[in-house]
């Protein structure tokens, strides 16, 4: 028989036991887009290139990855740039940044939106990106900017 004493100690420690996981996710997020954004930090940093199949699969999620190798492929045979023609994760061409501020929220279980703020070339920027788990691995469904101050998607680019 439960006494009010082990009932009340179980009810302290439940929101312990079941905050954890969502405290991971956020952690393994965090850690995901800090990863990529390391690349821009610095004068001429090289950034992420997405320059092959192997590398945008590597941060974008199947359907989107697909949208992308697509249209890259599609350019190259006319011997043009695709529509990705910027560097989606900093929203330019040219960078010169120095540190970001970036916050992960939990939207529901295996997702996540990052916010990273920063200023590139004495320039103040946001750049969101919808995150997702695939195998238990953190993929960008869609990065949103802001463009002529009305918000611009990547998967938006790609299906008209």
């Amino acid at each position: 028989m439960l006494t009010r004493r082990a009932f009340t100690l179980g009810a302290t420690c439940a929101p312990i036991v079941f905050a954890t996981p969502a405290l991971a996710a956020d952690a393994s997020a965090l850690t995901f887009v800090t990863d990529i954004y390391n690349g821009y930090k610095g004068k001429d940093s090289p950034g992420r290139a997405l320059d092959s199949e192997a590398a945008i699969r590597r941060y974008f999620e199947p359907s989107l990855a697909t949208l992308m190798v697509k249209d890259r492929k599609r350019a190259a045979k006319r011997d043009e740039v695709g529509t990705l023609d910027f560097d989606p994760f900093v929203n330019a061409q040219d960078w010169e940044i120095s540190a970001f501020d970036i916050a992960v929220a939990d939207k529901a279980p295996g997702q996540a939106v990052a916010t990273v703020k920063f200023s590139n070339q004495g320039k103040p920027a946001v750049v969101s990106l919808d995150l997702v788990t695939i195998k238990n691995e953190w993929r960008i469904r869609d990065i949103t900017w802001e463009i002529d101050g009305k918000p611009q998607t990547l998967r938006g680019l790609y299906v008209h």
